[in-house]
C-alpha cells in the first residue's frame, strides 16, 4: 500500500487535523493528530486506528504498524516545545 492510500483509509474513519504517513516496504510509521483522541488512553487511540487498518494488516498488505497519536492540543503543545 501507498503512504496516501494507509491516510486515505485512516482519514476515511477518524476526523484528522494532521497527519503524516511513512513507509519502507510493508512497514509504516503514522502520526495521526485528531480530536476524535479526546478522553482516550493510548491503547484505546491504538484501538481505534488499528480498526480501520484491520483489513491490510489481515491481507498481509501491512505487515507492522507504528502509530503515534495526538489531540490537537497536545499536538500544538509538543510544537511549541520542539517535540514534533
Amino acid at each position: 500500500m501507498t503512504p496516501e492510500q494507509v491516510e486515505a483509509l485512516i482519514r476515511g474513519g477518524c476526523n484528522v487535523a494532521e497527519m503524516g504517513v511513512q513507509s519502507n516496504g510493508n512497514h509504516y510509521d503514522i502520526a495521526v493528530v485528531s480530536d476524535d483522541f479526546v478522553g482516550l488512553n493510548a491503547v484505546k487511540r491504538q484501538q481505534l486506528l488499528y480498526a480501520l487498518v484491520r483489513e491490510p494488516i489481515a491481507a498481509g498488505t501491512m505487515h507492522a504498524v507504528n502509530f503515534k497519536t495526538y489531540t490537537l492540543e497536545e499536538w500544538q503543545q509538543a510544537q511549541r516545545m520542539g517535540l514534533a
